[in-house]
């Protein structure tokens, strides 16, 4: 299949007038005491915001902004982590008309210097100290940035003084202007292989995304006793899916709370005592948490157990798709059977583990291995997958609600057309392509043609239009011997094993391919544990024949998948992880290809002399 559409649903269309903030008027005026927030003052004590207190403090903090001299059309920073005050200030600057530029926390002097200097924003809102540091590395060379705002250091009373004295019909006036082809935010892409770019996107693009994933997901936000949907956002609000997922969480009025320290134990607290009902993540999120689950497994004496319980909830998630897309019967009695045992033994503690309500997520990022997926679902969890860029607002398809394939990132999104080119890249075209890049009319022309938008990605369409993204154009690998080999699949099935963190795979004008490989600090020191040996210096570490071996046998494992001639015939570890702060990964945990190469040349160099 070269092309699939999704008609657009009823309830949705490309608004005609009004902008993003409308919509927090609007449910103040419609439900005052509808709660739409939750505010954690302390860690596991949340307090409840009703429309009308947020709209209250939105339409405050509009005051103050105008009376610093903010106005429409104006460009304003955000760097701070995900928290309530974000949302506030996103929906403030809506207001007034400003244009958001939003900048991930962990982004370095010089990123941050090319996205502010790029935007010319006038004025910005960082976090705490360092990062007031960092952009005041750079200030001198930001001529229109005229003010610094800290959130830690009292910026919103400061901000609600100032415009105390302003009356509400000025922001009123203010708000009305916005339409929905003004440019809402400048999302700056990953920058994989480059200089990031700054996607503009429209206050349209965001409430036609926002409102395709709420009315045609809805039915998997809510808890199956009743009650309120809700959620946890712990996604960076820098990255277009947190933003998109923020929109349609105001614009649904479904509550959502905000956790800015996502990992591990955190992480984990934060949906005990929020309890969503359901969640909004990525795949690595999914990664960890069965991983966990199983070195706890190992650690108990009960892994033997658990990989039986994964094996069940894996054929018991196949039976039910097939069944779904009318290729077999359902699960059998004897599968349900074992099923239920599991699912009071195994699945119901992970069930627990991410708050007890959540029964459905959404994922996107990176794609998510099909025996994950089907893992998940088979324990409770159905994960919808998802894909889009920045340049599409968020996803651009997703699996539906009783079509789920996992393994594939589904059907276009209503309103939504996917096309596959001859050479096998993805275009897509919508009411959420984004218009162009910032001052960019040559890298525009370069990705939209007549509204369809080449991704660059490359990717298959199934008989039933779902969705397969099989790597990227730009990274196809060429070997010496002319064999074209994508490097995604291989990586992905690499970074299965769980002493695996990372897999970079190389072999461009090479004779053959290799790899290079990083490892989870947390799984090696379990797995060292469990064998009875002590963690080493990170030198010898590297070098244990045995931790070798395992690797080996992931590495043997990816390369069942494809031919001799595109398979891994060696790899070397790496003593440290590829991380952000060393320029080798992008602020949304992407690969730096070419940066990696460049700083690990002689570990490259040696795997090509054998």
């Amino acid at each position: 299949m070269r092309e699939f559409a999704s008609p657009p649903l009823p309830e949705v269309s490309p608004p005609l007038v009004g902008g993003l903030a409308d919509s927090v008027f609007a449910c103040a005026r419609s439900d005052p005491r509808h709660v739409v927030l939750a505010r954690q003052e302390e860690p596991g004590a949340w307090r409840d915001v009703t429309a009308a207190e947020f709209r209250d403090e939105v339409t405050a903090l509009a005051k103050g902004l105008l009376a610093e001299g903010v106005r429409g059309g104006d460009r304003v920073a955000i760097m701070a982590r995900t928290r309530y005050e974000w949302t506030l200030f996103d929906f403030a600057l809506w207001t007034v008309g400003a244009e958001v530029v939003p900048v991930h926390p962990t982004s370095s002097a010089e990123q941050v210097l090319w996205m502010l200097h790029e935007t010319g924003v006038v004025a910005a809102m960082v976090e705490h100290e360092d990062h007031a540091m960092t952009v005041a590395t750079v200030i001198d060379r930001l001529p229109r940035l005229r003010r610094l705002w800290q959130l830690d250091a009292g910026a919103l009373g400061e901000l609600y003084e100032a415009g105390a004295h302003l009356a509400d019909d000025l922001v009123h006036r203010h708000r009305r202007l916005v339409r929905p082809d003004s440019i809402a935010t400048v999302v700056y892409t990953s920058g994989t292989t480059g200089r990031p770019r700054g996607c503009a996107l429209t206050h349209g693009n965001l409430m036609f995304e926002a409102d395709t994933i709420y009315h045609g997901w809805r039915e998997v936000f809510r808890p199956r006793r009743g009650g309120a949907p809700s959620t946890l956002l712990f996604l960076p609000l820098a990255h277009v899916f947190g933003r998109t997922a923020q929109v349609a969480a105001v614009r649904g009025k479904v509550r959502f709370g905000h956790l800015p320290e996502p990992d591990g134990a955190g992480l984990l607290a934060g949906l005990a005592t929020f309890r969503p009902t359901f969640l909004l993540t990525v795949e690595h999120v999914f990664e960890r948490i069965f991983q966990a689950a199983r070195r706890r497994a190992e650690r108990e004496g009960g892994l033997a157990r658990f990989e039986k319980a994964v094996a069940t909830a894996v054929a018991y998630a196949e039976a039910w798709e097939d069944r779904a897309f009318g290729t077999g019967p359902g699960p059998s009695a004897a599968l349900r059977a074992r099923h239920r045992w599991y699912d009071r033994a195994v699945y119901a503690e992970l069930r627990r583990a991410l708050g007890g309500r959540a029964r459905c997520a959404m994922s996107g990022g990176a794609a998510m291995e099909r025996s994950l997926g089907l893992f998940f679902a088979g324990a409770g969890i159905t994960v919808y997958e998802g894909y889009g860029l920045t340049e599409t607002t968020g996803p651009s398809t997703g699996n539906p609600p009783g079509r789920v394939r996992c393994g594939t990132v589904g059907p276009p999104l209503p309103g939504t057309r996917v096309h596959i080119a001859a050479d096998g890249e993805v275009w897509l075209h919508g009411p959420h392509v984004f218009h162009g890049y910032l001052d960019d009319a040559k890298a525009t022309e370069a990705v939209l043609v007549d509204g369809w938008l080449a991704t660059g990605d490359l990717g298959t369409l199934d008989a039933d239009g779902h969705l397969t993204i099989t790597g990227r154009k730009n990274e196809v690998l060429v070997t010496a011997g002319g064999r074209s080999v994508s490097p995604s699949p291989l990586e992905d099935r690499v970074r299965g094993h769980p002493l695996v963190a990372q897999c970079l795979v190389v072999g461009n004008d090479r004779p053959y391919v290799a790899a290079l490989v990083t490892l989870d600090a947390e799984a090696v020191a379990h797995w060292l544990g469990m064998r009875g040996k002590g963690v080493p210096p990170v030198a010898e570490l590297v070098r244990d024949p045995d931790l070798e071996a395992e690797v080996r046998r992931a590495v043997v494992a990816a390369n069942t998948g494809v031919s001799p001639a595109e398979s891994i015939r060696t790899f070397r570890i790496l003593a440290h992880r590829c991380t952000a702060e060393h320029g080798l990964l992008t602020p949304s945990r992407k690969l730096k290809r070419a940066a990696i190469e460049r700083a690990y040349a002689g570990e490259v160099e040696a795997l090509y002399r054998m």
